[in-house]
């Protein structure tokens, strides 16, 4: 035996063994990276290596047999005969390195190539679905919300794969079942694959026809239909997830194939009633419900299936993001509703502890329960690992850095969601909003008109164009003309009649200001803060900027009984105290203003959250201005041009707005006028 492996070593079969080993890998290596660049087919790739492979024994065999030699090729024993003394030639050692060499080199390069193919704006990844809504062909209407259903939860399913790039129902619900221009409407929504559907129910029978289509050549992939019994739902929803992964060629990893498989709940009443929540709590949050109405009926939805499966872990996770919702959006703004918010999640993360959806349930408390926003950020990245493809997470994410004041940061992450979430105009207006703080209005602007390519009618991105276009220069004309494309009866809890009295009061229009007010509830929200404020608070602003003191204390009169009560029955919003803290200015209650006013600035400085602080700062100086403060407002105002404020205040609107006219005739006032 000793003498066997001493033969092969003389008759360097070691040498050709290694040096075989080394080219092959070189030749798969620059195979991989040239054969995808020219769309060659999968095969090639698979005949290559079993050929490499089956030179091997080939290549073994003639180096026993054979020598390389000045004078050609030479039997090994005609070799040894001419020459008893072998020479140390190092030519095998030179090619083995230089062929490592080679090897190490391409697979760098493959690897950068496939880094820089994968994040190259606009391109298309090939492993990407868009999930279109599914028919309801049930005889039933109300049925509509178990077809929407089980789309959502086929799109959660395949949300959770990895390797896999999958389009949010933002994006897709604004197209048809079954589109006439299926490749425009991949295009539109970045994805290689399109997934349609349709959902029969009859009694406890369920139909779910689903077709998956290549939407480049407007070719089937594969069809299926599955005639089960109700119970079967969930079972329906994994084998299409799974269906879909194998034929987009999809890795699986043990968690991903863990979570294609993992059922929410045994009952299938319990499942129905979930669903039938999830669809009021969505149509809320696409802005086709009343929250005040959609959202209770929603968690009492959730109430119902948590009777039927106390251990739904999912459904309290749900139900729990929609109490903070509510409490966030103002539907019910008390201490209780937080608590109600934080017992749901708990609950879910106690059954589930792995459960992304629960983790994302606590980040919501802690974001907009408690504005803790370490605690939130800390859930949200949690979640994401197991949420890949959600584009939600990704814009909770965003959320808690301009929060922090960490603008670019905000902006990278909201890119993100808008990769899977490319036909939604709120993304691109949040990245607005994440610019005009550090007063980069020129590429806010650009990106509420990306809003607008998407969404020509969006009221977010109208608004914002018209106050950025007062902020950056003044333009009385674009503003109204922004105003203007947004439709007449479109106003979600008062936002756009929000909007327009600012600007208003901004370009001293103080007559339009009040007219606005016209007809308006007690309550609306601010924009883009969407905080609660008291309408006769702004109609007295307006009134007092009009020259009508008296009619002004007495709107103000109003609005301080309605304030106080929100605020002793829990409401401890900021935008509350700084709403009482200007109607008691307006009153003449100088002490109880300057207390309304700092207490809403000690509940949110600037310090503490970056993106609504500085407009808290802002009415408080307004209020020092208004009680004849005049160092403690220029002070405040000094501070607010400094920081990244640039959403409420810019030189040139300091220059417009009356508010100020009282510091108007102070060199320092004029000096904070200046352009910068």
């Amino acid at each position: 035996m000793k003498n066997f492996f001493g033969e092969l070593k003389r008759r360097n079969v070691y040498k050709v063994a290694v040096a075989y080993g080394v080219v092959a890998w070189l030749l798969i290596q620059a195979g991989s990276i040239v054969l995808p660049t020219y769309e060659a087919p999968g095969w090639i790739m698979k005949v290559l290596i079993a050929a490499l492979a089956t030179g091997f024994p080939i290549a073994a065999a003639l180096s026993w047999a054979f020598e390389l030699t000045s004078e050609g090729i030479k039997q090994t024993e005609d070799v040894d005969r001419a020459a008893p003394a072998r020479s140390k030639a190092h030519a095998w050692i030179y090619i083995v390195i230089l062929g490592a060499l080679l090897s190490v080199g391409l697979f760098f390069v493959g690897r950068y190539s496939a880094t820089t193919k994968q994040s190259r704006p606009g391109e298309i990844p090939t492993k990407s679905i868009a999930v279109l809504r599914f028919d309801n062909l049930s005889r039933d209407p109300d049925n509509a919300f178990f077809a929407d259903g089980i789309q959502d939860e086929i799109l959660s399913t395949l949300g959770k794969i990895n390797d896999l790039r999958v389009i949010s129902r933002t994006s897709t619900a604004k197209y048809k079942s079954r589109p006439d221009n299926l490749r425009q409407v991949a295009t539109e929504l970045g994805a290689t694959t399109i997934l349609e559907g349709s959902v029969q129910r009859t009694a406890d029978r369920l139909r779910v026809i689903v077709q998956l289509i290549d939407a480049s050549a407007d070719a089937h992939l594969w069809s299926e239909t599955y005639d089960r019994e109700l119970k079967d739902i969930f079972n329906v929803q994994s084998e299409i997830a799974q269906k879909i992964a194998t034929s987009l060629k999809t890795k699986l990893s043990a968690d991903d194939k863990q979570s294609l498989s993992q059922l929410p709940t045994q009952s299938a009443e319990a499942h129905e009633l979930y669903l039938k929540a999830g669809y009021y709590v969505r149509q809320v949050d696409a802005g086709n419900g009343d929250p005040a109405h959609a959202i209770p009926q929603g968690i009492a939805l959730y109430q119902e299936a948590i009777a039927k499966d106390p251990g739904f872990a999912l459904a309290y996770a749900k139900m729990s993001f929609a109490h903070s919702w509510a409490h966030w959006f103002s539907v019910d703004d008390s201490p209780e509703r937080v608590q109600l918010a934080d017992e749901a999640a708990r609950k879910a993360i106690a059954l589930n502890p792995e459960l992304a959806e629960a983790h994302l349930a606590v980040g919501y408390v802690a974001y907009w329960g408690r504005r803790d926003y370490a605690t939130a950020m800390t859930e949200f990245e949690f979640a994401r690992k197991a949420l890949p493809n959600d584009a939600e997470v990704s814009v909770a994410i965003a959320s808690i850095h301009r929060r922090r004041g960490e603008w670019e940061a905000a902006v990278k992450e909201f890119a993100r969601a808008a990769t899977f979430d490319p036909r939604n105009p709120n993304t691109p207006e949040a990245i607005a909003y994440s610019l005009a703080p550090s007063r980069r209005y020129g590429e806010a602007l650009g990106y509420l008109e990306r809003a607008l390519a998407v969404q020509p009618d969006y009221w977010g991105a109208h608004c914002g164009m018209a106050a950025f276009q007062v902020l950056s220069s003044g333009d009385v004309a674009q503003a109204k003309a922004a105003f203007a494309r947004i439709p007449a009866n479109v106003d979600p809890t008062g936002q756009v009649r929000y909007s327009r009295f600012r600007v208003a009061m901004w370009l001293g229009q103080s007559a339009e200001a009040m007219r606005l007010l016209d007809g308006a509830p007690d309550w609306i929200r601010t924009n883009p803060a969407h905080r609660p404020v008291a309408t006769s608070s702004l109609r007295g602003q307006a009134l007092e900027a009009a020259g009508q003191p008296e009619t002004a204390r007495a709107a103000f009169a109003a609005a301080i009984p309605l304030l106080e009560e929100r605020i002793r029955s829990g409401g401890g919003e900021p935008s509350l105290h700084l709403s009482l803290g200007r109607a008691y200015a307006g009153m003449g209650r100088k002490e109880d203003a300057l207390r309304e006013g700092r207490k809403a600035v000690e509940l949110l400085p600037v310090s503490r959250d970056a993106f609504d602080g500085p407009s808290y700062l802002e009415q408080l100086a307004q209020i020092q201005a208004r009680v004849g403060n005049t160092d403690e407002a220029l002070a405040l105002l000094r501070q607010l041009l400094e920081m990244p404020a640039g959403l409420v205040l810019s030189p040139r609107v300091l220059r417009l707005d009356p508010a100020w006219d009282s510091l108007r005739n102070d060199p320092r006032f004029q000096k904070l006028c200046e352009d910068k």
